[in-house]
C-alpha cells in the first residue's frame, strides 16, 4: 500500500523536477539573450559614428553579404579598402560581434603600440587545439613571461648555428628544380614549402623529415592538412562550435591529425629530454665528446634549459605548445615570401639583374681567369678567353660559387634584403592581424595612448567598445599611396636607409609591430636570404602570370589560389660548348616560350 502510494509521488516529483529544470535552462538562455541584446545595443550606439559598410541587418550584420571562399573574402575586404581610403577605419558586424578593419598608419599604431592591447581576437581559438595557449596565442602575464624567456633564443650567435641546416635544405631544393629540366609544368610553391618545412622541423626539433624527398610522410600530411582544415573552420560559420564541428567529416578529419601532430612532437621532446638526461649523467663518452655535442642544437634544446625569472623551467607541455608554434608559424609564411620574391623578380628583370650582380660580388663567380667572362646563369655566357685559346673546358667552379651562404655573406646581401622587404610590402605573407580590445577605448585626432578609467585611448575620435574585434590589414595599409607612391610597382630602392627616413613607423608591418611582433622575423629574414640567393646563382627567373591572374586567397596565409607554377626548367650543368649561348630560365606562370639561339 505504502509503496503503491510512493509511486505516484516519485513521478511527480520527477515531473516537479523536470519542470524546474527546463525552467531554469529556459531563464539562463533568456536571460543570456537579454544581456547579449543588450551589449549588441550598447555596442551599436557607440559605434555608431564609425565608418560602417553598407547592407548590414538586425542580428546577422553583414554576413549575408560577405562571401565564404578564402579567395572571394580576400578580394572582397581589399575592395572595401580601397574605396574607403579617405576614412580611418571600417566598421561591419559578423552577427552581433562589432569588426573594425584598420589599414592607416596611425590608427594601426595605437592598437599595436599598446602594452595592454595585446589579446588576439577569437579566431586564433581554432589553432589553440594545435598550439595550446603558447607564444601565438597566449596574452597577459603568461604571454609576458613566456616572451622574455624566449627572446633570448633568437638572437644572432645562436641563429647562425642554423645556417648549415639552410644551406643544405636550400641546396636538396636546387637538385629538386633541376630534375624538371624540359619536363612538364609544375608547382613551385609546393616545393619552396616543403624545403622550409625541412628547414623548421630541424631547427625546432632537431628532427630530420625529409620532406623534400619523402612528401609521402604521415607528419608531413598531417601539417598540410591541419593548415587546411582550420583555414577552412574559420571561414565556415557552423563549424564554430565544437560539437556541431564533429558532425561533419572535417571535424574528425582535425580529431585524427591532431592525434598524429601531438604524438610526434611529443616523442621528439621525450627523445631529446632523454639524450639530455643521459648526457648529464655520463658528461662524456670515451672521446670526451659529449653526446649534445655531437649533434646540432635545435629551439628544442634551449626550450628544455630556459628558465625564468624565478628559476622554473618549463613544463613539457608548454615546451610542446611552443614547439607546436615553431612548426606552424615557421614554414608557411617563409615559404610565401620565397614563391612571392621569385614571382615578382620575374616580373622585373632589371631587378633581378641587380641582385644577380650583387650576388656575382658577394660569391666571387666571376671567372677568376680572365676579365672577359661575365655571366654564367646563362645570359651573357662565353668562354673563359684563357681557356678558350688552349681549347680546354673551365672547371664549373669557375662559373658558379656553390658554398654555402654565410653570415658574412647575409650581411653584405643588402640588396636582397631590400628586394626581400618589397616583397613583404606588396605580398605581405600574414594578410590579417587580428586582435580583441579587451577594455574601451577611444580613437581620435591626437594619436595618444591612455588608460580606460584613468584617462581616454584616443586616435580619431571614435569609441571602440570592449570585446570588439579589430582587423588590421597590412596589404591594404602597404598600399597608402600618401606612403608608398606607385604602391602596385615593385622598387626595392623604396627600402634603402635614405629613401625610408620620415616614414611612419607603422606603416610597414609585415611581422607586425609594438611589444607583440614576430619574434622569429630575423629567424625568417636569414632564411629567406639563404634560399634566395642559392636559387638565383642557379637560375634566371622570368613570370608569366599577371597579377590579376594570380587569384590571392586570403586566409592564414596570403597565397596565390593556383600556386605558382614553373613550366619549364633549363640549366646547363657544365659550361656551353663554344659559340653557344644557352638561356636560362624559371617560368613562373603558366605559359612560356624559351629560345636556345646558336652564334
Amino acid at each position: 500500500m505504502v509503496t503503491v502510494w510512493l509511486v505516484p509521488v516519485g513521478q511527480k516529483l520527477l515531473l516537479w523536477g523536470s519542470l524546474s529544470a527546463l525552467t531554469l535552462a529556459g531563464a539562463t538562455l533568456i536571460l543570456s539573450f537579454l544581456q547579449m541584446m543588450a551589449s549588441y545595443a550598447h555596442n551599436w550606439l557607440q559605434m555608431r559614428p564609425i565608418p560602417s559598410i553598407s547592407g548590414a541587418y538586425p542580428f546577422v550584420g553583414h554576413i549575408l553579404i560577405l562571401e565564404q571562399g578564402g579567395k572571394e573574402f580576400f578580394q572582397q575586404v581589399i575592395h572595401y579598402t580601397e574605396h574607403n581610403r579617405h576614412v580611418p577605419m571600417l566598421k561591419l558586424w559578423l552577427g552581433t560581434v562589432p569588426v573594425i578593419a584598420m589599414y592607416k598608419a596611425e590608427t594601426i599604431e595605437v592598437i599595436l603600440s599598446s602594452s595592454k592591447q595585446i589579446d588576439k581576437s577569437q579566431l586564433y581559438r581554432f589553432v589553440q587545439p594545435w598550439l595550446g595557449l603558447g607564444l601565438l596565442t597566449s596574452t597577459g602575464n603568461k604571454w609576458r613571461s613566456r616572451r622574455k624567456m624566449l627572446t633570448p633564443t633568437f638572437h644572432f650567435t645562436i641563429l647562425e648555428e642554423f645556417l648549415d641546416v639552410m644551406n643544405e635544405q636550400a641546396n636538396i631544393l636546387v637538385k629538386k628544380l633541376e630534375k624538371h629540366v624540359d619536363g612538364e609544368k609544375f608547382n613551385c610553391f609546393f616545393y619552396i614549402t616543403l624545403c622550409a618545412l625541412d628547414i623548421i622541423c630541424e631547427t625546432a626539433m632537431g628532427k630530420n623529415i625529409d620532406a623534400q624527398t619523402n612528401d609521402d610522410s604521415e607528419y608531413v600530411r598531417a601539417v598540410y592538412s591541419m593548415s587546411d582544415l582550420i583555414h577552412r573552420r574559420m571561414r565556415t560559420i557552423w563549424f564554430w562550435h565544437e560539437v556541431l564541428y564533429l558532425l561533419f567529416k572535417e571535424g574528425w578529419d582535425h580529431k585524427r591529425n591532431l592525434q598524429i601532430l601531438h604524438n610526434f612532437t611529443n616523442n621528439v621532446i621525450n627523445e631529446r629530454a632523454n639524450e639530455i638526461k643521459r648526457d648529464e649523467e655520463c658528461k662524456s663518452d670515451d672521446k670526451g665528446t659529449t653526446l649534445s655535442n655531437r649533434k646540432r642544437k635545435a629551439f628544442l634544446d634551449l626550450l628544455l634549459n630556459v628558465m625564468d625569472d624565478e628559476g622554473n623551467k618549463l613544463s613539457h607541455e608548454a615546451i610542446q605548445e611552443e614547439v607546436d608554434t615553431f612548426m606552424f608559424e615557421g614554414h608557411d609564411t617563409t615559404a610565401a615570401g620565397i614563391n612571392w620574391a621569385l614571382y615578382l623578380l620575374g616580373c622585373y628583370p632589371e631587378v633581378q639583374k641587380k641582385v644577380d650582380n650583387e650576388l656575382d660580388e658577394v660569391f666571387e663567380t666571376q671567372c677568376n681567369l680572365c676579365a672577359q667572362c661575365t655571366d654564367k646563369r646563362g645570359k651573357k655566357l662565353e668562354f673563359c678567353a684563357l681557356l678558350r685559346g688552349l681549347s680546354l673546358q673551365p672547371p664549373a667552379e669557375q662559373w658558379n660559387s656553390d658554398r654555402p651562404v654565410t653570415l658574412e655573406d647575409l650581411k653584405k646581401l643588402k640588396y636582397l634584403e631590400c628586394v626581400i622587404k618589397e616583397t613583404l610590402r606588396i605580398f605581405p605573407s600574414v594578410p590579417f592581424i587580428a586582435r580583441e580590445l579587451n577594455e574601451d577605448c577611444d580613437v581620435g585626432e591626437n594619436y595618444f595612448l591612455k588608460v580606460v578609467g584613468r584617462v581616454d585611448f584616443s586616435v580619431w575620435g571614435y569609441n571602440i567598445t570592449k570585446g570588439s574585434q579589430l582587423l588590421i590589414i597590412p596589404y591594404a595599409l602597404h598600399r597608402d599611396p600618401k606612403v608608398f607612391p606607385d604602391p602596385e610597382e615593385f622598387k626595392p630602392e623604396r627600402f634603402f636607409p635614405e629613401n625610408s627616413i620620415g616614414r611612419h613607423p607603422y606603416a610597414y608591418v609585415p611581422f607586425s609591430a609594438g611589444p607583440r611582433n614576430c619574434i622569429g622575423q630575423r629567424f625568417a629574414m636569414m632564411e629567406e636570404k639563404v634560399i634566395l640567393s642559392c636559387i638565383l646563382r642557379h637560375f634566371w627567373v622570368e613570370s608569366t602570370q599577371k597579377r590579376e591572374e594570380l587569384g590571392l586567397t586570403g586566409d592564414l596565409i596570403l597565397r596565390p589560389s593556383n600556386g605558382i607554377w614553373i613550366n619549364r626548367v633549363f640549366q646547363p650543368t657544365e659550361p656551353p660548348k663554344e659559340g653557344q649561348i644557352t638561356n636560362l630560365f624559371i617560368f613562373v606562370g603558366l605559359t612560356v616560350s624559351v629560345t636556345t639561339a646558336s652564334l
